[in-house]
């Protein structure tokens, strides 16, 4: 799927949701769902910086396709956490140029996260967006 459409697929998963109350319950349980990262990969090259929680976010090659970012990470906050999954559902297995051309910073304000997320979180997430177009912009 594009990211596209995988961004139209978190739409309707949170348009489903009525409140923000609702849709931060389902980001907490998106976030307990990201696979556990090795002990080796909480790393400081792999910190995002800006964060108030702790972020890790890991870019490798793709297996699913060619010249595609594979993106895997966690948080020790679990709404960080669940804004990691959304970002790796949206980016995981996409091209770089795609990845790019995506407004995630509208995305995230057109699903009901971005304007009731506390400025500390803004900036975390601002820092996760800008970690993964910098990893799209270099590969």
């Amino acid at each position: 799927m594009t990211v596209a459409q995988q961004a139209e697929q978190l739409r309707e998963d949170f348009a489903f949701l009525g409140d923000w109350e609702s849709r931060f319950t389902h980001l907490i349980d998106l976030g307990k769902a990201l696979p556990i990262l090795k002990n080796d990969e909480y790393q400081d090259v792999f910190k995002v910086r800006g964060c108030s929680s702790q972020v890790w976010l890991i870019a490798e090659p793709s297996t699913a396709a060619p010249n595609a970012i594979h993106i895997r990470g966690a948080s020790d906050a679990a709404i960080v956490a669940g804004l990691v999954a959304v970002i790796i559902h949206l980016f995981s297995d996409q091209q770089p140029a795609d990845v790019l051309a995506f407004d995630a910073s509208a995305f995230f304000k057109e699903i009901g996260i971005a304007d009731a997320l506390t400025p500390q979180r803004s900036n975390g997430l601002a820092s996760m967006l800008t970690r993964i177009r910098s990893i799209a912009a270099t590969t």
